[in-house]
């Protein structure tokens, strides 16, 4: 099954997405959120350790982790690709990103990464978190 991606310009520097790309799948998730899990089966995401270390190499105190969905073209079929953002937060609790347009991020400030991998598909099948109900 060879996914073409419809709405994320590749390749993306650093494992970043466009301030456009994340707006565009946060407001989708938030669209579909109130039915979107009866139809969908995400349980969880895999965050590789080396990319969640490049986020917090910004100088954030934590990280913030926003929800999105992303849309593909899949043999041709419309398909919804769960999405976890993550962006450094600073010791003031503000995220690290900069937009005076809103649209496109400022330059120097900050990214929005998108290195997540949803379950199922990259699931730990023995996992008792990914069990039945």
């Amino acid at each position: 099954m060879e996914k073409q991606p419809n709405d994320v310009p590749k390749p993306n520097k650093k494992n970043t997405i466009t301030l456009k790309t994340a707006k565009n799948w946060a407001k989708r998730w938030r669209k579909m959120e109130s039915n979107y899990n009866q139809y969908n089966e995400c349980r969880a995401f895999n965050i590789p350790l080396l990319d969640l270390q490049e986020a917090i190499a910004e100088g954030a105190a934590s990280v913030r982790a926003y929800i999105g969905v992303e849309k593909m073209m899949v043999e041709g079929e419309k398909v919804y690709i769960e999405k976890l953002m993550i962006v450094g937060v600073d010791k003031n609790g503000k995220d690290m990103i900069s937009s005076e347009d809103g649209l496109t991020l400022d330059n120097g400030s900050g990214g929005i990464y998108d290195f997540s991998e949803p379950c199922p598909e990259n699931c730990d099948p023995n996992s008792p978190l990914n069990g039945p109900d």
